[in-house]
């Protein structure tokens, strides 16, 4: 396991390292171009652990690097298409925090409905949110989106109308999580990944992240007030 008290930026220049990658090309960097911040493989392995133990990373159960949000390196079933790049969103909220993260301009950010599987697209840009009664559902609260964050991304999920929500959870047997429209979801995930590719960047807690919550127009026992 990595020690902070050995050298705490090596891990920090790796993340860096990784988010501006991913930033720019959709992609992570090269391992060799990671070899050589950490100093060894050995240490790369340490560093990835250390980020993935304070959440910057989520590894799947190969130790793999599947997500560093709001990007992904695996479809989690969006797509988020910009001029110079195309990137995998780990879920509806990174995928229309994305636009915002990459200052980019417009991206077309894709997917397709659960229940009735028609394809939904969206221009989103960072001026304002983009049209349509689409509604977006968050399955897990809060408090618990760590516990499996994989599983967490992986159901928040956009739907066409309520209705299709109301089906998918009757037909999967699914717990009613938290619905929202796409005005809420966008100004959500506007700002929750400032300054996530600078050095020294301090990770944003939803538990404990409530005036920002609040500002959103999010409250209630899902978000943990």
């Amino acid at each position: 396991m990595y020690d902070d008290e050995r050298n705490p930026a090596t891990a920090e220049e790796v993340r860096v390292a990784i988010y501006r990658s991913l930033a720019g090309s959709g992609r992570l960097p090269p391992v060799e171009d990671l070899i050589a911040i950490a100093g060894s493989a050995t240490e790369l392995a340490a560093c990835i652990d250390q980020l993935a133990s304070t959440r910057h990373l989520a590894l799947d159960a190969r130790g793999e690097i599947v997500l560093a949000h709001p990007f992904a390196t695996r479809s989690f079933g969006y797509s988020v298409m910009g001029a110079e790049a195309l990137w995998w969103g780990g879920c509806a909220w990174d995928s229309f925090a994305i636009p915002h993260l990459v200052q980019k301009g417009e991206v077309l950010v894709a997917t397709q409905c659960p229940q009735c599987r028609a394809p939904l697209a969206w221009v989103v840009g960072t001026d304002a949110p983009p049209a349509g009664d689409e509604v977006a559902h968050f399955l897990v609260p809060v408090a618990h989106m760590w516990d499996d964050v994989i599983h967490t991304c992986s159901n928040q999920r956009l739907f066409c109308s309520n209705a299709c929500i109301d089906g998918w959870i009757a037909d999967t047997d699914t717990t009613e999580g938290y619905r929202m429209d796409l005005e809420t979801l966008w100004r959500f995930a506007s700002h929750w990944y400032d300054g996530r590719l600078d050095r020294g960047y301090q990770r944003r807690h939803p538990d404990t992240a409530q005036d920002y919550l609040r500002s959103v127009g999010l409250t209630g026992p899902f978000w943990g007030s």
